[in-house]
């Protein structure tokens, strides 16, 4: 797809409990409707990155996280723009979520989990490889 308008920049928060699981959304709104992601979303004007990634995670799960370092930068092309994505490492000793704003469930991952919304094709487009290249896949499996 050849992208149309605007570089949009946006930000995510790749987070992982004490146990290992990822914070993953199921995304109400395009791009990626229906599928789940890490949360995130778009940098308002005027905003820092480290501010838009604590907004977004508050407003989509109900944690406040510490933003720390970037992990890399994914590019979306749709047909009104280009997403530039620049996700970045969180950490929270809050587990309670509670879904709002631009996403409709929240959940912590496990590893069998993550590895079957991914067989299922039920995460955004390159998700999972991009957590993969950045050794940031869910560590842990579920409870026996």
């Amino acid at each position: 797809m050849i992208p149309n308008g605007p570089v949009i920049r946006c930000v995510g928060g790749v987070v992982h409990d004490a146990d290992g699981r990822l914070l993953l959304v199921l995304r109400t709104h395009d791009p990626g409707r229906g599928q789940w992601s890490v949360p995130g979303g778009r940098v308002e004007a005027g905003e820092t990155d480290r501010s838009a990634v604590h907004r977004e995670l508050l407003e989509e799960t109900g944690l406040s996280v510490i933003v720390e370092g970037l992990h890399g930068r994914v590019l979306r092309p749709t047909p009104t723009g280009t997403y530039e994505i620049h996700d970045y490492a969180c950490r929270t000793n809050e587990v309670a979520l509670f879904p709002g704003d631009d996403a409709s469930d929240a959940m912590w991952a496990d590893t069998a989990t993550f590895a079957t919304l991914d067989a299922e094709h039920r995460l955004t487009d390159g998700l999972a490889d991009c957590l993969r290249a950045w050794g940031r896949l869910p560590r842990s499996s579920p409870p026996r």
